[in-house]
C-alpha cells in the first residue's frame, strides 16, 4: 500500500490517541479528532488498534462530527488490517449511517474473513435500500461468499454504471462464464469518469488479461491505468496466462508514453475551443476532457500551444498536479525544446507526492524533444525506487539512442523494468 500521503501531520502516536479520546466540544477545532483519526493509520499498535475500537463502540453517533470520525476509525482500521476488529466493524453493518456502512464493508473486505455469518450480514446490504452496492458486490466476490451470487445478479441491469460494472464482473468470478465480460470493458469508453475509473477495478478483480489492450485507450488518468496493467500483468505471468514480451510490454510502452492519439475519445466539440479555453481545460478533473484539449493543442495550434502552456504553467498549473502533468507532457509532444530547464528541474526531479506522475512524463517530454544533454538527468532517474520513472526513462534513452543504462536496469529489483531491459538489450540491433 501506498503510504506518501498519510503522515501529514506532526503528531505522535500518543498525541493522536490522547486528541481521539478528547470529546469534540473540548477542542479549539472538531477537526482535530478526526486528524487524529487519520493519522493513527502509522502506528499498526495493539494500543492504536484498541483505541479505534474504543472510538467506534463509544461515539456519540447523535452528533455529526462525533459520526464522521467514527466512519473514518472504521476506515483506519481497514487499513491497518486489524483482524482483532472484525467483529466490531461487522456491527457496523447494521448502523443507520449508509456511509458507516459502506466504509464497515470496505474495512472487512480488507481484513479478510471467511465467517460465514459476517458475510452473510454483509450480503444482507444489498437488500437495504439507498445503500451504495457497488462496494458491497466487490467486497463478496471477493471474499468469494458465493451465496450472495443470486442477489448480486439483479444488479447486473442497475442504472449505476459503476455498480453495474462490479455485478456483471461478480457474476462472471462466480459461475466461471465470462460471455458477459464485454459489457465492463465496454466501460472504459463510458462518458462518466467514474464508470470509467470503476470498471478498471473490476476487470483487475476479474483476471480478465484480454482488456490490456483496451485499458491502454481509456481515457482516466495514466495513474489508473498503469496499475491496472501492472496488477493485470503480475498476476497473469505469474499463472502463466500470459507473457509479459507479448502481452504486456508492447501496451504498457503504449501507456507510459500516453500521447492522446492512442486513446478512445469519449468527449468531443460542437466548436473547436479557442486556445484559452483549451487551457482551462487543462484543469478539468475528467482526464478524458483533458486528453482531448492535449491532442487538439497538437494538432490544431502547434505554434502557439508552446506560449500558453508555459504562461499557465507560470499562473497555475505549477500548482495543479493534474494540469502539471498535462503540460509537462504537451510540450514534450510538440518538442518545444526551450522548456527543457523547465521540464528537468520542475518534472523529472520533482519529489513532491502529487507530482509524481509528472516525472514519467518529464522523461517520456524529454525523450521527445531529442536533446541528448538531458542523458545524464535521465540516467539518474534510473536510480530512483519508482518504477514509472525508470521505465519511461529507459524510453526516453532509447530515443536519444543511449543503451548503457539498460545493463544496471536488467538486474533493477523492480520485475517489470528488468523485464523490459532484458527484452530490448536481448533485441538490441532491432532498436539501434
Amino acid at each position: 500500500m501506498d503510504k506518501r500521503f498519510f503522515n501529514l501531520f506532526n503528531l505522535t502516536e500518543d498525541q493522536a490517541i490522547e486528541l481521539l479520546e478528547t470529546p469534540i466540544a473540548d477542542l479549539a477545532d472538531p477537526s482535530e479528532k478526526y486528524i487524529a483519526v487519520s493519522h493513527l493509520i502509522n502506528f499498526n499498535t495493539e494500543k492504536t488498534i484498541q483505541a479505534l475500537i474504543k472510538a467506534i463502540e463509544t461515539t456519540d453517533v447523535t452528533d455529526v462530527d462525533e459520526r464522521i470520525v467514527r466512519r473514518k476509525a472504521v476506515e483506519s482500521l481497514g487499513r491497518l488490517e486489524a483482524k482483532a476488529a472484525l467483529h466490531t466493524i461487522a456491527e457496523c453493518l447494521k448502523d443507520e449511517d449508509m456511509y458507516t456502512v459502506e466504509n464497515a464493508v470496505w474495512a472487512i473486505g480488507e481484513i479478510g474473513t471467511d465467517d460465514p455469518a459476517i458475510l452473510e450480514t454483509l450480503a444482507q446490504v444489498l437488500d437495504r435500500e439507498g445503500q451504495i452496492y457497488r462496494v458491497v458486490i466487490q467486497t463478496l466476490a471477493n471474499l468469494d461468499y458465493a451465496p450472495a451470487l443470486e442477489r448480486i445478479q439483479r444488479f447486473t441491469t442497475d442504472a449505476d454504471a459503476p455498480t453495474r460494472s462490479a455485478a456483471i464482473a461478480a457474476v462472471c468470478r462466480f459461475t466461471g462464464d465470462y460471455s458477459n465480460i464485454d459489457q465492463v470493458v465496454a466501460f472504459l469508453h463510458h462518458p462518466n469518469v467514474n464508470a470509467r475509473r470503476a470498471c478498471l477495478q473490476d476487470l483487475i478483480d476479474a483476471k480478465y488479461y484480454a482488456a490490456i489492450p483496451e485499458i491502454v485507450t481509456c481515457p482516466v488518468s495514466v495513474v489508473f491505468r498503469l496499475r491496472a496493467i501492472r496488477l493485470l500483468a503480475e498476476s497473469g505471468v505469474k499463472s502463466g496466462a500470459i507473457d509479459f514480451v507479448q502481452n504486456v510490454q508492447p501496451y504498457l510502452d503504449l501507456t507510459i508514453a500516453d500521447h492522446p492519439q492512442n486513446l478512445k475519445m469519449v468527449h468531443s466539440y460542437q466548436k473547436t475551443p479557442t486556445l484559452d479555453e483549451l487551457m482551462s481545460l487543462l484543469y478539468e478533473t475528467d482526464f478524458g476532457v483533458c486528453y482531448l484539449a492535449t491532442q487538439t493543442l497538437v494538432q490544431e495550434c502547434p505554434d502557439q500551444a508552446p506560449t500558453a502552456l508555459l504562461d499557465t504553467y507560470k499562473a497555475e498549473a505549477y500548482n495543479d498536479y493534474g494540469a502539471h502533468y498535462h503540460v509537462i507532457k504537451t510540450l514534450g509532444w510538440l518538442k518545444h525544446a526551450p522548456a527543457i530547464d523547465l521540464i528537468v528541474k520542475e518534472g523529472l526531479y520533482n519529489v513532491e507526492p502529487q507530482f509524481q506522475k509528472s516525472r514519467a512524463a518529464a522523461a517520456i517530454a524529454l525523450g521527445e524533444i531529442g536533446d541528448p544533454s538531458v542523458i545524464p538527468d535521465l540516467k539518474k532517474a534510473l536510480e530512483t525506487r519508482i518504477w514509472d520513472l525508470k521505465y519511461a526513462a529507459l524510453m526516453a534513452l532509447e530515443k536519444l539512442g543511449d543503451w548503457s543504462g539498460h545493463d544496471s536496469a536488467k538486474a533493477d529489483p523492480d520485475w517489470i523494468v528488468a523485464a523490459r531491459a532484458k527484452n530490448v538489450a536481448k533485441n538490441i540491433k532491432e532498436y539501434v
